[in-house]
């Protein structure tokens, strides 16, 4: 009884021992799991005044990580910004020669209106003295000498309106004068205005913004420490969803297409695997030597074609490690 069960066992083993090889044969490729790692670099040279990540951390895009001590920067901004205001108090004020000017065209515009009324009155009493004369009741000396009168009035009023004239051209002459002067002042502060974008865009450079959705996979820098631009601080990648890069033959190539999916399995222990779905995002249009680290289905081929299988990560993938595919 002993000797037939041991005998039983033996061959339930070599069976699943048998069917698991022929499982492991039956895979039509293998391949190694990538992501897509960014390295990460300071855009802007001084100290690190914080650095608030870890190795493993999951960042979200646009969070802002720590900052570059850009100090130095600051204080250039600072001074352009003085001598903005400095050339601002160089600027012409018209007013004050303006105010007097308006208040001789006001003087004028008196006089003028004077000079009216004085009109008025004397073109009535012309107008009696000749109904006067006409009635030959008073000389015509009197009608010659109120004329004489208004003809000197009206020169007075022509010199007077004149003046008037005068005045506002001396207003408007004044003020473009002062806009003519101030216009050259402005125009030096175009260039610092130009600078001061030009420093707020570095000044935005010393703050450490992630640039996407990842995981950090390693961890250059730490905090205090002297940075330069273009020095790593860490490496990123998106790992909610892998890319399995497997090699296939040209006589497989009629078996699969872009958008294809396919079942990929992973080691999960001795002789056990873990089942998941995959989608073939792309296929090389050329081919290429069978890299020696991967195994294809046919040994003999030489040439090969490389795929990419985007796979959902549900935390048990990782990078570098194989995977194997079926159709």
């Amino acid at each position: 009884m002993k000797k037939s069960y041991k005998i039983y066992f033996l061959s339930a083993f070599i069976l699943g021992l048998s069917a698991c090889n022929s499982s492991k044969n039956d895979f039509d490729a293998t391949g190694v799991f990538e992501a897509e790692e960014i390295i990460i670099s300071a855009e802007s040279s001084g100290k690190l005044l914080n650095f608030n990540i870890s190795e493993g951390d999951n960042l979200k895009k646009g969070q802002e990580i720590g900052a570059v001590d850009c100090q130095n920067i600051g204080l250039q901004k600072a001074q352009v910004q003085a001598s903005i205001e400095a050339l601002k108090l160089k600027q012409n004020n018209a007013s004050p020669q303006i105010q007097i000017f308006y208040k001789q065209l006001e003087s004028q515009k008196s006089v003028m209106a004077t000079q009216k009324e004085q009109m008025t009155v004397l073109e009535k009493e012309r107008k009696r003295i000749q109904n006067l004369v006409n009635a030959e009741a008073v000389p015509s000396k009197q009608l010659d000498d109120i004329i004489g009168q208004i003809d000197i009035l009206k020169r007075q009023m022509e010199s007077t309106q004149s003046q008037l004239a005068v005045i506002t051209q001396q207003i408007t002459s004044q003020k473009e004068q002062v806009n003519i002067q101030n216009k050259g002042i402005l125009s030096e502060t175009q260039p610092l205005q130009v600078r001061i974008s030009q420093i707020d865009e570095q000044l935005g450079h010393c703050k450490i913004t992630n640039p996407i959705d990842g995981t950090v996979l390693v961890k250059y820098a730490e905090a205090q420490e002297i940075t330069g631009m273009g020095k790593p601080l860490y490496k990123i990648a998106n790992l909610e969803t892998m890319t399995l890069r497997a090699y296939i033959a040209g006589t497989q190539l009629g078996q699969v297409k872009v958008n294809q999916p396919v079942k990929i399995f992973i080691d999960n222990g001795k002789d056990s695997y873990k089942e998941m779905m995959g989608t073939i995002s792309w296929i090389s249009s050329k081919s290429e030597f069978t890299p020696k680290t991967i195994q294809t289905k046919d040994e003999r081929a030489n040439l090969v074609y490389a795929t990419k299988i985007k796979v959902k990560n549900d935390g048990f993938l990782k990078i570098g490690m194989y995977g194997e595919v079926k159709f």
